[in-house]
């Protein structure tokens, strides 16, 4: 099968691989039909994720159609359309039943495209499949739930959730990448009065408004929180939400 495979850091190739094997009974065999680049792909790629060693299969996100299962998976079965999450968990673990899939103490967690060969390739092998995927509809827009397997649910939980998000409240979000309108569009389900978007990007600051932004922040030189006191008459605001993982934009949250 082709896949995207790392080398080293800046080095990686479109390569014919083996197709994946069910190695535990918890394991199921998916075809993935979409898949995307994910911003920590991009981290990967420069080196930042020591973790990922030369020949891993990168790729985290997709949907697909189950080709095999194993033994012990009950929930789906060959021929089931799924997404596949990129958070992998057993279900049963301490921290799992607190919903806490990411630290799953049984080998789960972010492993996809890290620890274990991802999904940017012709097929993946899902572990923990009863817990890690989920069905979806015939006829379903698969690259619109192509988004759901991590890049809205980063933005509403990493973001939204954990910023505490409340009706009323002004929300600044550093960054009007993938992540950043992700959260843009979930923020509005907690009715902020004001969300203030930036970047250095005018054709995503264009679409940030038209997903809902208030306002928006070109920061053309560097002075965005500058910007941001101005209109808010030097208050600040209530959440700041940092949606690039560079240390300038930390510095502006």
């Amino acid at each position: 099968m082709k896949a995207l495979v790392y080398h080293s850091p800046g080095k990686r190739a479109l390569e014919n691989m083996p197709k994946p094997d069910i190695k535990l009974p918890t394991d199921a065999i998916v075809r993935i039909t979409k898949t995307t680049i994910c911003g920590t792909d991009l981290h990967i790629l420069k080196g930042d994720v020591p973790t990922v060693t030369d020949g891993r299969i990168l790729g985290h996100e997709s949907v697909g159609i189950i080709e095999q299962v194993g033994s012990s998976v009950s929930n789906f079965s060959v021929g089931d359309h799924v997404l596949i999450s990129c958070i992998s968990s057993c279900g049963r673990c301490a921290n799992c039943k607190k919903g806490m899939y990411s630290h799953c103490e049984n080998g789960g967690g972010w492993i996809l495209g890290v620890k274990i060969d991802g999904t940017q390739a012709e097929y993946a092998r899902i572990p923990f499949a009863d817990n890690s995927l989920y069905p979806i509809p015939a006829g379903a827009d698969e690259e619109a739930f192509v988004m759901l397997s991590d890049i809205l649910p980063t933005g509403f939980e990493c973001g939204v959730l954990n910023g505490q998000v409340k009706p009323g409240d002004t929300v600044a979000i550093i960054g009007a990448g993938p992540i950043g309108l992700a959260t843009l569009l979930t923020a509005q389900f907690y009715s902020p009065a004001e969300v203030i978007m930036v970047d250095n990007d005018d054709n995503r600051l264009e679409i940030a408004k038209k997903f809902g932004a208030t306002q928006v922040i070109h920061n053309d030189l560097g002075n965005a929180a500058e910007k941001i006191m101005a209109l808010t008459a030097n208050r600040g605001v209530d959440v700041a939400i940092e949606a690039v993982g560079i240390p300038a934009s930390f510095d502006i949250c």
